[in-house]
């Protein structure tokens, strides 16, 4: 019996040790309780140039001993990231401090509770010298939920030697590349992904109709809505269409623009950069102009790019809010230019030498289309717009180039559904 007792004494002794040394481990993996400062971690996806690293570091030294700033990186694909992101703060996970969103995510999370409002003096600090359009997707029901860091717009990319003069129409352009002997492709987005949700949305809101008007109600006006439609029909019925169209994106049109097969392509920034460096005699012939028009109507390019959220669960706030305006500063935007040549949210800083270096000739046309830019829908139900937005006109040729009615029936029934859920996987 008394052997039995001191067993158990023994058992209970080593589980109380193992029991403090768990919690010791833990309270320290929550960062500070030792002692030192907090360790916050920033969620947020790769950036190939190491902007995230370079960034992390600087603002850690500048907090002089207040915290740390530790980057955990994120998947580049978008939807890997996002759910890897919807798993962690479903779960409340207090060991996410800051967060990387990507611009439209910031209504779904800030509806569900997952990242807490800037606030106060933090908040006019975030906001200052930032674009309306950029404040925009970083904003749900009139609340700012995050900083905006970088952001991106599409131009409209095209040969000198070979167009004198760039078209101003979607109409124009795909005419002007159907005329050309050779080189005559218009290069886009429309593989089934959010970049072909991209496209489509900057069609709708040149045309002159929002997608959504409300977080849960569809707008579409039919007239706008149909004439954008019609350019994706006609382009993809056109010679002017690669034949790859229908599996297209950012990297395909980049590699098809510099292999000499276009004369056109609506991208991404980053594009010039890339035939700089891959395709020279390409790129000396490479010039940029204003995202074409749908009608007579004002164009609003694609909007892209990352805003930085505090989660509500973090158990450093005060200190996440802090390091997230550090993060997404000036000094940092400048990082992100020099280092993976993503523009600046900032609208002040396209008079800087940094800017105009990284886009030579085109840094006041980039500030011009991020401030005319159409952002998509914000709505917590995002995920299901853009899956109904894909499901309805993918793949592009079948749209039709002209009569388009059952197909503007079609999206708007599926959007008016999309819109009444809000599924967070």
């Amino acid at each position: 019996m008394g052997e039995r007792l001191e067993t158990r004494r023994a058992k209970h002794a080593l589980a109380a040790v193992l029991a403090a040394a768990l919690a010791g481990a833990v309270l320290s993996a929550c960062g500070g309780s030792s002692g030192g400062p907090p360790q916050l971690t920033f969620f947020v996806a790769i950036q190939p140039g190491g902007t995230i690293e370079a960034t992390a570091e600087r603002c850690t030294k500048e907090a002089d001993g207040k915290y740390t700033i530790k980057p955990e990186l994120l998947p580049n694909d978008a939807s890997q990231a996002r759910e890897q992101l919807v798993r962690r703060l479903g779960a409340k996970d207090s060991s996410i401090d800051i967060i990387g969103l990507d611009v439209i995510l910031t209504s779904e999370f800030a509806n569900a509770g997952w990242i807490a409002p800037w606030q106060g003096k933090d908040k006019e600090e975030a906001s200052k010298n930032v674009f309306k359009s950029v404040l925009r997707t970083a904003t749900f029901e009139n609340e700012l939920y995050a900083a905006p860091f970088n952001t991106n717009t599409q131009l409209l990319w095209y040969r000198k030697d070979l167009v004198p003069k760039p078209p101003e129409t979607w109409d124009e352009m795909i005419e002007m590349a159907e005329e050309l002997p050779e080189a005559g492709q218009v290069q886009v987005q429309a593989e089934r992904y959010e970049g072909y949700t991209v496209w489509v949305n900057a069609l709708i809101e040149s045309a002159g109709t929002p997608i959504l008007s409300g977080p849960e109600e569809v707008d579409l006006e039919q007239k706008p809505t149909e004439e954008a439609l019609e350019v994706i029909g006609r382009l993809a019925h056109s010679s002017a269409a690669s034949p790859e169209l229908p599996t297209s994106n950012e990297d395909s049109a980049r590699l098809a623009f510099e292999a000499g097969k276009a004369a056109f392509m609506t991208n991404y920034t980053f594009a010039f950069a890339s035939a700089k460096e891959n395709a020279p005699e390409i790129n000396e012939q490479m010039s940029a102009a204003p995202f074409p028009r749908v009608n007579s109507n004002p164009a609003k390019p694609p909007l892209g790019g990352f805003n930085l959220a505090v989660s509500a669960y973090s158990s450093h706030q005060k200190q996440a809010f802090e390091a997230a305006l550090c993060l997404s500063g000036e000094k940092s935007e400048e990082t992100a230019v020099e280092l993976d040549g993503l523009p600046p949210s900032h609208e002040n800083l396209y008079d800087s030498k940094v800017v105009k270096k990284a886009y030579p000739g085109f840094a006041g046309l980039v500030r011009e289309e991020v401030e005319a830019a159409g952002p998509r829908p914000g709505t917590p139900a995002y995920q299901d717009v853009t899956s109904a937005i894909q499901r309805a006109l993918h793949p592009p040729e079948s749209i039709p180039a002209e009569g388009v009615e059952g197909k503007y029936e079609e999206l708007k029934e599926d959007l008016e559904e999309a819109v009444k859920r809000e599924g967070l996987l």
